[in-house]
């Protein structure tokens, strides 16, 4: 048996990481519904630890938003292979794109840190872009494969898609709204939705 001196570094480095973890999920939360500038006194507040805590992981505020960011951009990578692993398609891309408008009502209270970041290269926004669209191309590879969904659109056009939907319906009170128009953009993707489109340009 491991003797107790030997196992504490192990048990301080998990609380590291459950602290850091916690720390991320509360700020995403917090970013995404407050109305007004979130204080990092708060989020240390709400995720059960002392200030000191959050400025050793993260010691500035743009530390934090980034590692939101970052965090929140995995998650919606993980969304989407879990999402095809275990539903058809079509269903997946659905389910992955309430993923993604959380992850763009994460940004609601960040954005001030997020255009100072992008100004100063910070943030890769091409990269955000690409990793996105290539992300949407496996969601239609797997469902124009199954013949769920069409084979013959553009991943960038279905995310300028989406960022035109969240740009007008992301905040939470719209939310409603925000799925209704997601239902939309799924069913123009049928191939039911291409045979009709092509019958009525005849």
């Amino acid at each position: 048996m491991a003797s107790k001196s030997s196992s504490r570094p192990w048990a301080r480095a998990a609380e590291a990481q459950r602290n850091r973890e916690t720390l991320l999920a509360v700020a995403a939360r917090a970013f995404a519904t407050s109305e007004e500038r979130v204080t990092l006194e708060s989020i240390a507040r709400d995720a059960g630890v002392g200030i000191g805590t959050l400025y050793r992981h993260f010691p500035t505020r743009d530390a934090l938003v980034e590692a939101v960011y970052r965090d929140q951009m995995e998650r919606l990578g993980e969304g989407a292979r879990d999402l095809l692993e275990s539903q058809p398609p079509a269903v997946a891309l659905r389910q992955w794109m309430s993923l993604f408008a959380n992850w763009a009502a994460t940004k609601h209270g960040m954005i001030d840190a997020l255009r100072s970041m992008i100004a100063a290269g910070d943030l890769d926004v091409d990269g955000t872009h690409a990793h996105l669209s290539s992300t949407l191309q496996t969601f239609l590879d797997a469902g124009a494969k199954a013949g769920d969904l069409r084979g013959d659109v553009d991943a960038a056009d279905i995310l300028a898609v989406l960022a035109g939907i969240l740009s007008v319906a992301a905040a939470p009170d719209r939310r409603d709204q925000t799925d209704r128009l997601l239902d939309l953009v799924v069913a123009g993707l049928s191939p039911t939705a291409r045979e009709t489109s092509s019958a009525a340009d005849r």
